[in-house]
């Protein structure tokens, strides 16, 4: 099964609303990886599904997380011609990767016009959304988060490095508390993170759906 056959056209999505889905890889995090999760569109409700399964999603089962599209940027990534990513108004991010580009575009433009479509919706009966304010500690926690994958990367890459460099060097004390050193600041970090997330999560009072990291 190809992403491109289950993905409507985005024609479709402006003329009736209506459901999309298929496979894409998930980041997860450093440790976990890429994994292949299964992402349904409600295209009418707004929101954006996945499940666990690998495979069709099974009737009656309940999604993995649900985010809320409205106010979401949706993004290619530079990295690749396969990977975008879906920056939601409640500071959720997920990094997604489709089988190929073609598909990559299909989703892309899919989940903006839903996004766009209950963007605008809410904005004639609201104040703006998200308020301009709100934006900015958005885009910032988005940043951090962009800086410590970065980070993240650098440090697997130093741990490779120090253990292929053969045994003399991987007992060396130097190069053991560089590598403890650096496991020990990431650590840190993510968890001052968390806890930015945590006090932006409870500032938000409409927010009613939560990313798990899985």
């Amino acid at each position: 099964m190809t992403n491109n056959k289950n993905i409507e056209s985005v024609m479709d999505l402006h003329t009736k609303q209506r459901q999309f889905s298929g496979q894409l890889y998930k980041y997860t995090n450093v440790v976990k990886g890429w994994q292949y999760r299964y992402f349904l569109v409600d295209a009418n409700g707004g929101l954006l599904h996945y499940y666990l399964c690998e495979g069709e999603k099974p009737e009656g089962s309940v999604p993995r997380a649900s985010l809320h599209l409205a106010g979401a940027v949706i993004c290619p990534s530079e990295e690749d011609s396969r990977t975008f990513t879906v920056n939601c108004a409640s500071g959720d991010m997920l990094k997604l990767r489709a089988v190929d580009a073609k598909a990559r575009q299909e989703w892309v433009n899919g989940l903006r016009a839903v996004a766009e479509s209950h963007t605008k919706a809410i904005s004639a009966n609201n104040p703006p959304l998200p308020p301009k304010e709100h934006l900015a500690v958005l885009d910032a926690l988005g940043c951090v988060r962009s800086q410590l994958h970065q980070t993240e990367q650098a440090d697997s890459a130093l741990c490779r490095a120090i253990e292929s460099a053969g045994s003399k060097y991987f007992v060396d004390p130097n190069l053991l508390l560089l590598k403890a050193t650096s496991a020990a600041s990431l650590h840190c970090l993510n968890q001052c993170l968390n806890i930015l997330q945590r006090n932006q999560h409870a500032q938000q009072s409409r927010t009613g759906f939560v990313i798990d990291d899985d």
